[in-house]
């Protein structure tokens, strides 16, 4: 693993494993396991992820925000061949901001022994 700040583990992988999966990624806006509800303002999705089970590369394209509902270990890798590794507490909560033209595209990986599980709220206009 690489270097760690505020709890966070930071360092690089090879985008060429991900080839396939990087090249859809632009058009995967599947951000959850399970879309629980949508309409044209919102969408909430759950992210429930196994021990050693990968969501793959989708796109973010509005804003959202996520909160852990159950604590877990789970690794992130990005399009620009980096990757972050982090623990999730029940409660952790982030709002992120994007745009088609600012869009964040990553996995997300459960690295940890216990379920991983978010709700995620994507805000569509």
């Amino acid at each position: 693993m690489g270097a760690s700040t505020d709890g966070v583990t930071h360092g690089t992988y090879d985008p060429a494993d991900y080839t396939t999966e990087l090249g859809a990624a632009p058009t995967n806006h599947d951000v959850g396991t399970n879309l629980w509800f949508g309409n044209d303002r919102v969408r909430v999705w759950e992210v429930a992820l196994a021990p050693g089970e990968r969501g793959p590369f989708h796109s973010h394209t509005t804003d959202y925000l996520w909160t852990v509902v159950e604590a877990g270990r789970g690794l992130q890798r990005f399009v620009d061949g980096t990757y972050a590794v982090r623990d999730y507490q029940v409660g952790d909560t982030m709002f992120l901001e994007h745009t088609p033209e600012s869009a964040l595209i990553h996995d997300l990986e459960n690295i940890g022994e216990t379920r991983l599980r978010f709700v995620t709220v994507e805000l569509l206009g």
